[in-house]
């Protein structure tokens, strides 16, 4: 899984950047993900909120806290969801740039200095990572999921007169000031599509990098189904005419 990074420019050690970590059963893959991005040249926070892990997961986290700087732990009794998990790490965020790291290693902590690169250049307001766009390790996708990102993507440049390749994925990172100013609902994987409505009602300067994905099977513990899918685009369609 290593991958070459040229060209990437030097971070602005003077911007703390916020990484949540939304978890919910990840106690295989959590360390993996908190020394990965423990070894990153950025000065960070780094929020995992646990999202009511029947699994150690928390506890894998609470041992890791004394060692690795920065980290912080957030624990929420009951699994609400991953919007509702990535919304209480924003409201804790004090970072110049906040970004969204899944916690199972779908995407490699390795690809954040060339995904924040955008932002801590000032030319970007939110900076969305890319499957799709190519360049970049891909393990090949779940054929529904592909033609069902494919599809979301298009009907959100559609509605927002965008040109956005892949709206659903979990690689985001904003300015701080803004996406702690917006008003986000959504507990489950709707805030996806709500957080790219919200952002592009606003007439932000989004940029899009590529990055590596190494998706999981079902069996391997991937949680997004297809009713996920419909479920987005209701919430499109809301975050464009209803709200």
């Amino acid at each position: 899984m290593t991958t070459e990074r040229s060209n990437v420019p030097q971070p602005d050690p003077r911007q703390l950047v916020s990484i949540v970590i939304p978890a919910y059963n990840e106690a295989p893959t959590i360390e993996h993900v908190l020394r990965r991005v423990s070894e990153l040249d950025l000065r960070t926070e780094v929020l995992v909120v646990d999202d009511g892990s029947t699994d150690g997961t928390p506890d894998v986290v609470e041992r890791l806290t004394a060692e690795l700087p920065g980290v912080r732990l957030i624990r929420r009794p009951q699994n609400r969801g991953k919007g509702a998990a990535v919304r209480a790490g924003i409201a804790a965020s004090q970072g110049d740039i906040v970004v969204i790291q899944d916690a199972d290693l779908e995407y490699d902590p390795r690809d954040l200095p060339r995904l924040l690169a955008p932002l801590l250049e000032g030319v970007a307001d939110v900076v969305y990572g890319s499957r799709l766009r190519g360049g970049e390790p891909q393990r090949a996708h779940l054929f529904w999921h592909y033609a069902g990102n494919r599809f979301l993507s298009l009907l959100t440049n559609i509605l927002f007169n965008t040109t956005i390749s892949d709206m659903e994925v979990g690689y985001k990172a904003f300015r701080g000031d803004l996406i702690r100013g917006i008003d986000l609902v959504s507990d489950d994987f709707r805030f996806e599509p709500e957080v790219t409505a919200k952002v592009l009602r606003r007439g932000v300067r989004l940029y899009e990098i590529p990055i590596s994905y190494y998706g999981r099977s079902f069996d391997e513990g991937k949680k997004i189904t297809w009713r996920d899918g419909y479920r987005a685009v209701g919430a499109l369609l809301r975050f464009r005419f209803l709200d």
